[in-house]
């Protein structure tokens, strides 16, 4: 399978049967064990970035691209912190729903911008460029296109996670495979920590804070990266 077939895959997905799942998930009704694993480290990833971002105590005067926003998770708690969003995903049925959830929040949309839009043809130029949970869709040489463009857009900092590749890892993939269901129709890509350094120097960027979240089914590492 191709990158091309891997996207197409993957806008299909989340526009049919992978929209209701994880926008179950994403949400705060019932779920399964799994779902609710997932759930909460998914929350842990964002809290993560968060927290970073208000640390640097200027939320209010940062332009932030949230490339494949899902259900705004992040961008919604962003923009009420008063920063500028532009939000953006490969899915319109996400965009939707992303948008009924920032209604349900904010008074005022007007520093809250969302798109239907394939991750790279975003355009632009922003104070930070954020991509979570993405690369897991992508086999490597698309994930290097993907970040080479992000950092196009970053005028000073990028922050992204993926899914390590490492040995336990690589073991609960294999052991997943044996157990295909309907929830499972994009494949899952594992990224080595080193390839995704190296690609970010190349694009003349340099690591400056990492943090993993670990649960019992989500795993993701998270990379602030700022330009030299």
């Amino acid at each position: 399978m191709n990158a091309t077939d891997d996207k197409t895959i993957v806008q299909d997905y989340f526009n049919s049967t992978g929209f209701d799942r994880w926008r179950r998930i994403y949400g705060d009704g019932e779920v399964n064990k799994v779902q609710l694993d997932i759930r909460e480290g998914h929350k842990q990833t964002v809290d993560t970035v968060l927290s970073w971002l208000t640390f640097d105590g200027n939320l209010s005067k940062l332009s932030i691209c949230d490339a494949g926003c899902g259900v705004g998770s992040l961008s919604i708690p962003l923009a009420q912190a008063g920063a500028k969003i532009y939000a953006s995903d490969i899915s319109e049925k996400m965009v939707g729903e992303a948008k009924e959830r920032a209604e349900a929040v904010l008074s005022d949309l007007s520093n809250l911008t969302f798109a239907v839009q394939d991750l790279e043809a975003v355009k632009g130029s922003y104070h930070t460029v954020i991509c979570l949970d993405v690369l897991i869709h992508y086999p490597q040489d698309k994930a290097a296109e993907m970040i080479a463009h992000l950092t196009s857009l970053a005028q000073s900092r990028l922050i992204l996670s993926f899914a390590p590749h490492t040995f336990a890892l690589c073991l609960l993939k294999k052991i997943g495979s044996f157990f295909p269901g309907p929830s499972k129709a994009t494949r899952a890509y594992l990224h080595r920590e080193a390839d995704i350094v190296e690609i970010l120097e190349t694009c003349g960027f340099s690591v400056q804070r990492s943090a993993m979240t670990r649960t019992r089914f989500y795993f993701s590492r998270i990379l602030e990266a700022t330009r030299k």
